[in-house]
């Protein structure tokens, strides 16, 4: 019998997904003992044709989908698989050989009031384009900190790309909000530590990220998160989360606040600052100073996320009073 199902949303990425895939039958714990759902969101790229003919030890269970988003295509997964614990795996984050090992190890003897969170790590010799890598260095700078003991894990490091917990939490909860493009798996984190489970980081369940974007879809990400995080505060009953946001503004970067206090909801000197950072960061990188790009694309990120706080509130006037 199953009792464990990774599932594994993914669109347009084959190439990636193969690696993913090839990777999961080198799994210390036997593939007899779980089953890979893939759930194919609309993808053109040949993966819906690869996944069908694909001859793998895997116990593999495709599932294929008109493009419906990426919380869809998880929820789809889910409601499919048979194992009691879900892992949650994304098609750009190669698991290494102890990934599901760990995760079992973490959860103990039964899958019961814990949600497992594992690392997705920065692989050697994969060239990341520089805001990614920015965006990287972020993730592990939480990473450090939680295995450092500085802070415990939270719902607000429930990343999708490697976590697992029970299948019927995931049901009790009803699953992803389909609604949300982004930030959809913290939202569902929320509620799950509102049921009472526990967050568990266990820096051994380690995948590598392949990450890639472009800077268009990179810059408009910090934007809808902070949209998000008025959404979940005004509508989602997540009351104590704009306040923290707000608490934690004051101890950004005191050029980063700045940056926001100057340019906030004042579009033509945003667009003249953003232009300046990438500029900066740009030039930090052409000339190997860390630093330069590090803040450059700090401001930008910040920027662009205060500024969809303030335009969900209804603007600059409305976050300001939030401070």
């Amino acid at each position: 019998m199953i009792s464990i199902s990774f599932v594994i949303p993914t669109y347009n990425r084959l190439e990636r997904l193969k690696q993913v895939l090839t990777a999961l039958e080198t799994q210390t714990v036997p593939c007899s003992a779980f089953e890979v759902v893939v759930v194919s969101d609309g993808s053109n790229d040949g993966t819906d044709t690869y996944l069908r003919d694909l001859t793998t030890p895997l116990q593999l269970r495709p599932i294929f989908q008109p493009n419906s988003g990426v919380a869809a295509a998880r929820n789809n997964g889910f409601r499919h698989a048979q194992g009691e614990l879900i892992v949650f795996l994304d098609d750009d984050v190669e698991p290494t050989p102890n990934l599901l090992a760990e995760h079992l190890r973490a959860h103990g003897d039964c899958f019961d009031r814990s949600v497992v969170l594992g690392p997705m790590l920065t692989p050697q010799n994969f060239a990341m384009k520089p805001w990614v890598a920015w965006e990287q260095e972020m993730l592990m700078k939480q990473y450090r900190a939680m295995e450092q003991g500085e802070w415990q894990p939270t719902a607000r490091q429930f990343y999708t790309g490697n976590t697992s917990l029970a299948r019927r939490h995931l049901i009790d909860s009803g699953g992803f909000d389909e609604r949300f493009r982004r930030a959809e798996d913290v939202e569902l984190a929320y509620r799950l530590a509102k049921q009472g489970l526990n967050f568990i980081f266990n820096s051994a369940a380690i995948g590598y990220h392949y990450a890639d974007r472009s800077f268009r879809s990179w810059i408009e990400i910090p934007y809808v998160y902070g949209r998000n995080d008025v959404i979940f505060t005004r509508d989602k009953a997540q009351d104590w989360l704009l306040p923290k946001v707000c608490s934690e503004f004051h101890g950004r970067n005191l050029l980063v606040r700045t940056l926001v206090w100057l340019c906030l909801s004042r579009q033509p000197l945003t667009d003249s600052a953003l232009l300046g950072l990438r500029m900066a960061a740009d030039t930090g990188e052409r000339l190997g100073s860390k630093m330069l790009s590090r803040f450059a694309h700090s401001g930008m990120f910040n920027l662009r996320y205060y500024q969809g706080i303030a335009d969900e509130l209804g603007g600059r006037k409305q976050f300001l009073a939030r401070l």
